[in-house]
């Protein structure tokens, strides 16, 4: 799950012909280009997984509105939807996307989809949940199937009373497929809703992968498409906070796990380019009830601790780096579309 973006995303890129591959790299950042200062580092510190658990949903809010995040996105078939809906209207302004989801990934604590089995029998296992792994759903899900569950969730978050700011993909699977992809980007322009897409420099994603340059050219090529419809687009994408693995007697400890993990993220934030960058994470405040669901309890528990550690965002001060959000992004790109 961790590192869904090399599996998938580039190596995509190759396979997908949404636009002119001949495109060279912008002098301008699309932080740029959204009217941030020239040579701004701007970030997005976005939560996944609300509504995934009651812990999700306790350690995400608690993360964004008295710790530094400053964004998230819901799994919107899951069970704890409604408690992260309900407490979401105290905070009208905050930026919450959708996490699009395909699968139920957990031995134990599983959903189906929101269109139904009947409607999107491809998206669906012997249990009657969604498929675990990333593959099943490439091997038995139509791009049809993808879309109508894609709407299904939109339509959900809409009936309950909240419009996404975005969206974005669980575990990467729309990534997995080109035809899921561009069900994907079809969505967000007809909605005018962003999509989750690095399609600028790619500097830390391409350092991470060790992408080729053709691979780089085809991601700025979406992200070109992106904004030509009028949306906001990604300079850069982290997403590896999964592989950190601390000694177990750190995640014993939370004093140290939230010095080991605040480090790391002071670490990324060092490396920056100028541009918008997205640096997700899955903040999660930890009961017993979590370690029922996932063993991954330890490591979602560090990253909430470092968002609340008061020294990353005295860091980010600091440095003069600028948190944005999606919602902040999509103000911007409209004001320049007027």
């Amino acid at each position: 799950m961790k590192n869904w973006i090399m599996k998938y995303v580039f190596p995509l890129l190759f396979l997908l012909t949404l636009s002119d591959l001949s495109i060279a790299q912008s002098e301008s950042t699309f932080a740029e280009k959204l009217g941030y200062p020239k040579g701004a580092k701007v970030i997005i510190l976005h939560v996944d997984d609300m509504g995934m658990s009651y812990d999700s949903n306790l350690g995400g809010l608690e993360a964004m509105t008295k710790g530094v995040a400053n964004s998230c996105s819901v799994m919107m078939p899951c069970p704890w939807v409604p408690g992260f809906v309900h407490a979401l209207k105290q905070y009208p302004k905050l930026d919450a996307g959708l996490h699009l989801t395909l699968n139920a990934e957990w031995k134990d604590y599983r959903w189906g989809p929101l269109s139904g089995k009947t409607q999107v029998p491809g998206l669906t296992d012997s249990e009657g949940a969604m498929w675990r792994g990333v593959g099943d759903v490439v091997k038995h899900a139509t791009a049809d199937e993808v879309e109508t569950e894609i709407r299904a969730q939109g339509e959900r978050a809409r009936t309950m009373g909240f419009e996404p700011t975005h969206l974005d993909s669980h575990m990467g699977t729309i990534f997995a497929s080109p035809a899921f992809m561009e069900r994907y980007i079809k969505v967000g322009i007809e909605y005018q809703i962003p999509v989750m897409f690095p399609g600028g420099h790619n500097t830390l994603i391409a350092a991470e992968l060790k992408n080729t340059s053709a691979n780089m050219q085809m991601a700025r090529s979406v992200g070109k498409k992106l904004w030509e419809a009028g949306l906001p687009v990604l300079d850069d994408l982290y997403n590896d906070s999964y592989s950190w693995k601390p000694s177990p007697d750190i995640y014993a400890d939370d004093q140290r796990l939230q010095a080991y993990k605040t480090a790391k993220y002071i670490d990324v934030l060092k490396s920056l380019k100028p541009g918008i960058t997205m640096i997700i994470m899955h903040c999660t405040n930890t009961t017993e009830v979590f370690k029922h669901i996932s063993d991954s309890g330890p490591t979602r528990r560090g990253d909430y601790l470092a968002m609340m550690d008061p020294k990353l965002k005295q860091f980010i001060e600091k440095e003069g780096i600028i948190l944005t959000t999606w919602r902040e992004m999509m103000e911007r790109r409209r004001k320049i579309l007027l």
